[in-house]
Formats: C-alpha cells, sequence, structure tokens
C-alpha cells in the first residue's frame, strides 16, 4: 500500500525545520504544557460543584448523571473527528481551534440558565478537550523526534495537575466568590484563554517559515483495527478511562455511603487524583525505557481489583490505602498515553492511533458511571458494583500486556 505520510510534507518539513531551535522548541513546549493543563478541569471541575449546579437550575437526577458522563462520551465521539480535522488543517492550526472551542465553551456555559444551554456549552468545551487529547501525542511525536518520553511526561503530569487542580479549587471558589458556582467553572475558561498565546506564536512561526498555510496530514487507508495491538491498547485505555471517570463521579460517595464524612471523602477523592501527577512523569520514561512492561501491567490490574475490594470490605479501617491502590492503579492512563508515541513510528500513525484508541476508549468510559449508577440503584448497595469494578483489573492486566509488547503497531499496518 502506498505510504501515508506522502505528501503530508511542508508541515512536517517545518517540524524538522523547528528542532533546529532551541528558542522554538521552548515554545513548544510550553505550549503543550497550558494546553494539557486545560484538557481536564473542563470534566472534573463539574462534580465538585454538581450539587450547586442542580439547586440553582433545578437539574433533575438524569440530566445530572448525563452531565457526569459527557466527557467519556463527548471525548468518544470526537476524537475520530479530530483525525479528519488534522488532515484538513494541519495539527498546529486543528490544535489552536481546539484551544479557542474549548475556552469558548466553558466561559459561556457560566451564563447558561437552564439544562439545554448547560449541556449544549458543555458540550462545546469538551470537543476542544478532545480534540487537544488526540492530537498533542501526534505534535509531540513530529515536533521532538528523539525527546517524545521526557514531552510526553510534561503533557501527561500536567494533565493530572489540571484535573487534580480543579477537583480542589472549584468547591471552595464556588462557596466564597461573587457568581457561586458560575465563578468556579468560569475560571477555568479564563485559564484556558491563556494557553492559545504559546499556540498562536507557534502558527505565525509555522506559516512565515512555510511560507502558506500548513501541508494537510494525509492519513487516509490506515486500518488500525487491523492491528491486534492498537485493539488491546483502545481497549486498554478503555478500561482505564472508565475506571477514572467512575472514581470522578463515585469515589467519594463510596466512602461517604461507607460512613465517613463529606470532608473525608472528598480528601480521598482528591488523594486519587492526586497520583495523576507523579504518574505522568514517571510513567512515559519507564515505557521508553523498560522493555519488558508484563510486570507493571499486571501489578496495575492487581492495585485496582485490591482499592475496590478494600472500600468493599474495610471501607472506614484504611480508606487511605485503598484510595492510593486506585490513584496507583491510574499510573495505567500516562503507560496508555505514552505508548501511542512509543509504539509507533510516523506521526501520521501516531494520530490515527490516538484517534482510534480514544474514540473507544472514551466511549467505553462513558458507560461506567451510568452502569455503576443502574447497578446501585437495582441492588440497594455497593456490594454488585464494587464487585464488577474489581473484576476490571484482571481485564486491565491483560490487555495491558498485549498493548505493550515490544513491536511498532505501523509494521501491522503495512502488512495489512
Amino acid at each position: 500500500m502506498p505510504d501515508p505520510s506522502e505528501g503530508a510534507s511542508r508541515e512536517a518539513q517545518g517540524a524538522q525545520d523547528e528542532r533546529r531551535g532551541p528558542r522554538w522548541r521552548l515554545v513548544a513546549v510550553v505550549a503543550v504544557l497550558a494546553l494539557s493543563a486545560n484538557l481536564r478541569p473542563v470534566a472534573t471541575a463539574v462534580g465538585p460543584v454538581l450539587e450547586e449546579i442542580r439547586a440553582d437550575l433545578g437539574l433533575g437526577p438524569g440530566v445530572a448523571g448525563l452531565l457526569t458522563a459527557m466527557p467519556g462520551l463527548v471525548f468518544g465521539l470526537v476524537a475520530g473527528v479530530a483525525v479528519a480535522l488534522a488532515r484538513r488543517l494541519g495539527v498546529t492550526r486543528a490544535l489552536v481551534l481546539a484551544i479557542v472551542v474549548l475556552a469558548g465553551g466553558l466561559l459561556l456555559r457560566t451564563i447558561a440558565t437552564g439544562s439545554l444551554g448547560l449541556l449544549t456549552l458543555s458540550a462545546l468545551a469538551l470537543s476542544g478537550a478532545a480534540i487537544g487529547n488526540v492530537l498533542v501525542p501526534a505534535f509531540i511525536k513530529s515536533h521532538f523526534p528523539g525527546r517524545e518520553a521526557g514531552v510526553m511526561s510534561g503533557y501527561a503530569a500536567a494533565l493530572g495537575v489540571g484535573a487534580m487542580a480543579a477537583v480542589l479549587v472549584s468547591a471552595p471558589l464556588a462557596h466564597r466568590a461573587p457568581g457561586g458556582w458560575r465563578a468556579a467553572l468560569g475560571l477555568w475558561g479564563l485559564l484556558a484563554l491563556v494557553a492559545i498565546v504559546p499556540w498562536l506564536a507557534i502558527l505565525v512561526h509555522e506559516r512565515r517559515r512555510l511560507g502558506g498555510p500548513p501541508a494537510r496530514a494525509a492519513a487516509s487507508g490506515l486500518r488500525v483495527w487491523r492491528s491486534r495491538q492498537a485493539l488491546a491498547l483502545a481497549a486498554f485505555f478503555g478500561v482505564q478511562s472508565m475506571q477514572a471517570y467512575v472514581q470522578f463521579g463515585w469515589a467519594p460517595q463510596m466512602f461517604r455511603d461507607a460512613g465517613l464524612s463529606a470532608t473525608t471523602a472528598g480528601s480521598l477523592g482528591a488523594l486519587i487524583a492526586f497520583f495523576g501527577l507523579p504518574s505522568g512523569i514517571l510513567m512515559p520514561l519507564v515505557v521508553a525505557r523498560v522493555r519488558d512492561l508484563r510486570p507493571i501491567m499486571i501489578a496495575l490490574g492487581v492495585l485496582l481489583s485490591a482499592g475496590y475490594l478494600g472500600i468493599l470490605w474495610a471501607p472506614t479501617s484504611l480508606p487511605w490505602l485503598w484510595a492510593c491502590c486506585l490513584g496507583l492503579s491510574a499510573f495505567a492512563f500516562p503507560t496508555a498515553l505514552a505508548l501511542m508515541t512509543a509504539r509507533t513510528r510516523r506521526p501520521v500513525v501516531t494520530a490515527s492511533v490516538s484517534g482510534f484508541t480514544q474514540t473507544f476508549g472514551y466511549l467505553l468510559a462513558a458507560v461506567g458511571p451510568f452502569a455503576v449508577g443502574a447497578l446501585l440503584g437495582l441492588t440497594g448497595g455497593w456490594t454488585v458494583p464494587l464487585v464488577g469494578l474489581a473484576l476490571c483489573g484482571p481485564l486491565l492486566a491483560w490487555t495491558g500486556v498485549v498493548a505493550a509488547r515490544p513491536h511498532m503497531i505501523d509494521d501491522d499496518l503495512v502488512r495489512s
């Protein structure tokens, strides 16, 4: 089959030129970190102020449940669109558009007066974040050859910082700032606007260097689903993402229903989110340097099961230990992100694998909070939901072992 990267190339040549300039590498790193830190608050800032939103707008349980499930749903539906958008506009221009959409949606939803407006504008903001989720790994692959692991570490760590900051800051800000929950959610829109500055600088630089609009990346014809490793990576990412969104939405409630105070339960939720910072720094480097990742993948699955079974059997005895187990199991997330660049050679393949993986993964993630809520309602307690969540541990381990084998997905696509 013809090389899908043929013709992609004034933008690729621009990337080659930028790699020679330390100043532009620094600008590119700042841009990646600034965008990454703004990709998660759109999802995680809502949970801490959900009760205030419900009271102000009169949201019913169904609408509130949809609002908490929207991140996974929108991320999954828009991930495939992101790849097509990059083919049409180029990766950098697509990322600038993503930030504009993200910031606009975040700011506009602060003036929503009903459930329809809130849901629509939340979906808009999440669409911008979804494009960033997919295309940042491709940008890193093309602009930092040989340095992907280090930049991916910064990217994943910034994701964790953004997620944790939104969890910790949103509720106190909603209680103290004029405007309540609207001010708390609006803050993240203002920060997203700041993130656009280094990306505009990169866009202007690329246009000057290339003498015109960026080339359209040729990625058509890549049948990523024909790669067993890509399928396993999508499943691994999906199981982890489902667990993450279940924990965002339900982990504090699990501890509260076990008898812990709201403050303690919220602190335990923040503890789970905290592990996103060290995991983001560490795991891309581990993936780049450790050939046999099987023991790590098995350990991640064991930790996931142990965390849920601990909450089931001894929720008030060692709650911090079970929160740590769940937080450590989330090392799977930056591992999956790192595998997208470590197990691909060409940026065009990285983008396609990223889009395919996140489409499948986030759609699965959207099912998680709904399924837990349904099981909780049907059974009237946490036993069945927690056992079901614990059984995801072996699945996480198995898919991770297959996804992490030392093999390039590009080779599967050539054979297919």
